[in-house]
């Protein structure tokens, strides 16, 4: 076996090893009532969660909580019959404990979720005054280049070069729409 192979193996074997664990941990973090689990444990107002529900008989179910946004649809997604879906809690929903309940056939789950208190705004980071990265806009970024600049640094407008460049242009193309003019009615066209 090539070592390409070997470490797949390693890594596939280290992933399913770990995988019930993490699910367990999930679990026992968010209070799990009647095989329902909310990740993260004590969501913020506002934040998207993952829910799972264990042994339902169906490959579907609905959650639902006054502290969601909306309910929560959940789909099999392996073998061991466990229901996973995402969600969002409400921005407006209170901290404390809030009841989930699964519908998962003629079956009923419930779990708890936890709400996190809200953050102070003095406690948040400021956010700064201006972009942190602003991107040159107008013209796709050209601005800078329809500008010219004096001896004193100072920005001026389009000088006399660009005035006369595009006075040719535009009587070039004004000679090219007469000349075509010209054909059509001479029907040489």
């Amino acid at each position: 076996m090539g070592s390409l192979s070997v470490t797949l193996c390693a890594g596939a074997a280290l992933a399913a090893l770990l995988t019930p664990a993490a699910h367990a941990a999930d679990a026992a973090d968010a209070g799990d009532g009647g095989g329902v689990s909310v990740s993260p444990a004590t969501p913020a107002p506002g934040t998207d969660i993952t829910l799972r529900a264990a042994d339902c008989a169906g490959k579907a179910a609905v959650a639902t909580s006054a502290a969601f946004v909306s309910d929560v649809r959940l789909a099999l997604v392996s073998t061991d019959g466990t229901l996973v879906g995402s969600g969002r809690v409400r921005s407006t929903a209170t901290a404390g404990a809030h009841e989930v309940k699964v519908h998962c056939g003629a079956d009923r789950r419930t779990g708890t979720l936890t709400v996190a208190g809200r953050t102070p705004p003095s406690a948040r980071p400021a956010a700064p005054a201006s972009p942190v990265a602003p991107v040159d806009a107008g013209g796709g970024g050209t601005a800078r280049l329809t500008t010219a600049t004096d001896d004193d640094g100072r920005t001026t407008g389009p000088g006399t070069a660009h005035t006369v460049t595009g006075l040719l242009l535009a009587g070039a193309a004004a000679v090219a729409v007469a000349l075509r003019g010209a054909r059509r009615r001479s029907g040489t066209e």
